[in-house]
């Protein structure tokens, strides 16, 4: 069991990394919460736009490796893990055009461009909190990249059903992986009919294989959270302090894809090629009560308390991707492996067994 739990842990990695800071005072993602509420939601989505994006790409890939489907209860049970190459433009962004409001700029009009979570581990540029006349009561640190590629492990179970069709189940329970790495789950289905064999017979044996293949994969990850006011801080005049246990992440990540595959078994070589068209979403949120450090003027020292300040909804991937790659049967034991072309670059590997 060492393996999903490993491969798990590393897929929730990026999350596990982007909120470790809000448990500590300084710089960093508790202070991102702190800034404002509106535009706290705007530096988060274009620090973590890479991750949407990369995961997406994982959970659509390493589903088929051959156009062959499974004869009746024949199964094939595999593990593998997907990772995605974040393009140049996308490891960096400019702070100035992400449409930040004036409680939030730059120290340094000089230095405003920041590294997503995928691009360099160096420190981005300082960010000050304004009070609603534009004065300096507060600051923070744009945080650093954490990952040169974005994980996604997969664990599925394919088996033949009728004729020329089988489906895929990927399903984990969801596992605590402690309170410093969060909690986390995996859904998904798919099914593939090889559509060449349907023409095939004893006298007539078409000698490659070409399938349709439709797949959804859906994860979930849960973190708690504990941001608390400032040292010395107040709850602004004429409010009250709220109850900042309820802070947690809350984030789902989904993809879609239909395929068409091609291949050709080779002894045990079976290389393959594949087109299709993919989707995937993402929805993050930063939910409960946190602490948001007062820009009202006269209140240096005062929070109010805001609750849920992230919600974000989006398309992460949608167009279309290009796979090839290979499978080797060793008896009952497999090798997969594939690399990806689409708005992102992946490559996916794995091992299984099956007959």
């Amino acid at each position: 069991m060492k393996k999903p739990y490993s491969l798990l842990t590393a897929a929730i990695l990026f999350l596990t990394a982007f909120t470790a800071r809000a448990q500590s005072s300084g710089g960093g993602f508790d202070q991102l919460i702190k800034s404002s509420p509106g535009d706290v939601t705007k530096l988060v989505q274009n620090y973590a736009e890479p991750l949407f994006k990369g995961f997406g790409t994982g959970l659509n890939g390493g589903w088929n490796n051959t156009a062959k489907t499974k004869k009746l209860l024949h199964f094939d049970l595999r593990i593998t893990a997907s990772g995605a190459f974040v393009p140049t433009m996308d490891k960096s962004f400019d702070v100035t055009k992400i449409g930040l409001s004036s409680h939030v700029t730059p120290a340094d009009p000089s230095n405003i461009i920041a590294p997503t979570i995928g691009g360099a581990k160096t420190d981005g540029p300082i960010m000050n909190i304004n009070d609603d006349n534009g004065k300096k009561i507060n600051s923070f640190t744009m945080p650093k990249g954490q990952l040169p590629l974005i994980p996604a492990p997969n664990i599925q179970l394919t088996v033949g059903i009728f004729k020329n069709t089988d489906i895929t189940i990927r399903s984990t329970p969801t596992i605590n992986l402690g309170s410093d790495a969060g909690s986390v789950g995996v859904i998904g289905f798919g099914i593939k009919h090889d559509l060449i064999q349907d023409f095939a017979s004893k006298k007539k044996i078409i000698p490659f294989d070409l399938a349709i293949a439709v797949n959804y994969n859906k994860i979930t990850y849960s973190k708690t959270l504990s941001v608390q006011p400032d040292a010395g801080s107040q709850p602004a005049p004429g409010t009250q302090a709220a109850d900042f246990s309820t802070q947690h992440v809350d984030a789902h990540f989904s993809g879609f894809n239909v395929q068409a595959i091609i291949s050709k078994k080779l002894l045990f070589f079976t290389p393959f090629l594949s087109v299709g068209y993919q989707t995937a979403s993402s929805t993050f949120g930063i939910l409960g009560n946190y602490p948001i450090t007062s820009t009202a003027p006269g209140q240096s020292g005062y929070y109010v308390t805001v609750s849920n300040p992230v919600t974000i909804n989006e398309t992460s991937i949608d167009g279309l991707r290009a796979d090839a790659g290979f499978q080797l049967n060793l008896a009952i034991f497999r090798i997969y492996a594939s690399y990806s072309l689409g708005q992102y670059q992946s490559f996916n590997g794995g091992i299984g067994l099956g007959f």
